[in-house]
Parts: structure tokens; C-alpha cells; sequence
């Protein structure tokens, strides 16, 4: 039986349960590790679930940064180096993953904290998860500030990716569930995915079909 929640009712819960709530409510959402270095080129990892793409000309990237006094670490070093790795979590990976949400003391390495390993590009000062199967790198374009409750809408640009060439389709298309690539629920919950299947282009004049 469903039951409807007003407003009143959801703002009188526990900041807990309301939080719960309210973060299951939006759905599934792509998760991921973010990593980068300060200014004295020490590593850090944190967990993000609320990444979205913004534009593919130019290829942009954002994702929400809590408030300051909440999560500093990652945006300080984002906006000390202006470069940052974005790595996709595997479900051989997702203890450590989250662990990295703890709340380590500034210059801990979450890194060494949690046993996943950096991994190095040649020319990219910043580390990527030597783990995840599918990474990206991102140059910082702008930061934005959202007013209503005091977190930032990072925006990046796509400077490089690695990915594996067998889930890449012949449009580009990437097919990350054969990469092992997880999603996310919530502030705790991780979800494997299975494909449904792709469809053409919508149209008024001409039925879907199956890619």
C-alpha cells in the first residue's frame, strides 16, 4: 500500500531517517572515487555519488561538494592543483571505497588508509585508483556555490580517459557493466547493474527499435 508524505511530516523526522529518505529518493546515481593531491602533492581519495555529465562539446563534468566544514579536503586540493582523478568502483573495491568517507585527519592518505593503490600516468600529477577499470582525468573550470544549503557544483573539464577497449561500441557507446562499474543508493547502498538494452532515437513519426 503506498502512503503519500507532505512536507511538514518529512521536515519533522530525525536529520537521519529524513536524510535516508530523502538521499533513496533521487534514485541510483553513479558513484566513484575522486582522487587528488595537495599543494605538497600528497594523495587523497574520497567517495562521491552524485557525479553527472553537464556536455560532451565541451566534454564537462560535475559533481556536488557538501559544505566546507563538512568534506574540505577534496575541493581545497582541486582548487590548489586545478586537476583531479575521477575512478569508477568495481565491487571487488566497494569496502574500501567507502571507507574513504571516513573522516581522516588532513594529509592522511586515504590511499594507504583503505589498501587501494595509486596509479601514476605518465604527465598527470595527480593519481588515479590503479583498481578501477574505468578513470578519468578532469581540469577544473569553475566552482559554484549553491546558496539554499551551502554546497558547490564543481565543474570539470575532460583532459584524458582510459577505458577498455572490448566494452567500447562502435558510436562510442561505453557498455560499463562489462567493466564492472557499481552504482550507488542513498548514502550507504551499492548495486550492481545489468543491461536492459539500448533503443533508437526517439521519434513521433516511427516506432523504437533495438539497438
Amino acid at each position: 500500500m503506498r502512503k503519500t508524505f507532505f512536507d511538514e511530516e518529512i521536515k519533522s523526522w530525525s536529520r537521519f531517517y529524513r536524510g535516508n529518505f530523502v538521499n533513496s529518493l533521487s534514485g541510483f546515481k553513479s558513484v566513484s572515487l575522486i582522487g587528488t593531491v595537495d599543494s605538497d602533492r600528497r594523495s587523497n581519495l574520497a567517495v562521491f555519488s552524485n557525479l553527472v555529465h553537464l556536455g560532451a562539446d565541451p566534454a564537462l563534468i560535475g559533481f556536488i561538494n557538501r559544505p566546507r566544514e563538512a568534506a574540505p579536503h577534496t575541493l581545497a586540493n582541486i582548487e590548489a592543483t586545478s586537476l583531479y582523478t575521477i575512478n569508477h568502483i568495481t565491487d571487488s573495491m566497494v569496502v574500501q571505497a567507502h571507507q574513504t568517507s571516513a573522516k581522516y585527519e588532513e594529509g592522511v592518505s586515504e590511499f594507504n588508509a583503505t589498501g587501494l593503490n595509486e596509479e601514476w600516468i605518465e604527465g598527470v600529477p595527480v593519481p588515479f585508483v590503479k583498481e578501477s577499470h574505468v578513470k578519468y582525468l578532469l581540469q577544473l573550470e569553475d566552482v559554484v556555490p549553491i546558496k539554499q544549503n551551502g554546497t558547490f557544483l564543481v565543474i570539470g573539464s575532460l583532459r584524458l580517459a582510459v577505458v577498455p577497449h572490448e566494452i567500447i561500441s562502435g558510436d562510442g557507446f561505453l557498455h560499463l557493466e562489462q567493466a564492472g562499474s557499481i552504482t550507488s543508493l542513498g548514502i550507504d547502498g551499492y548495486y550492481n547493474t545489468s543491461a536492459l538494452g539500448r533503443f533508437s532515437y526517439a521519434k513521433t513519426d516511427r516506432p523504437l527499435t533495438r539497438l
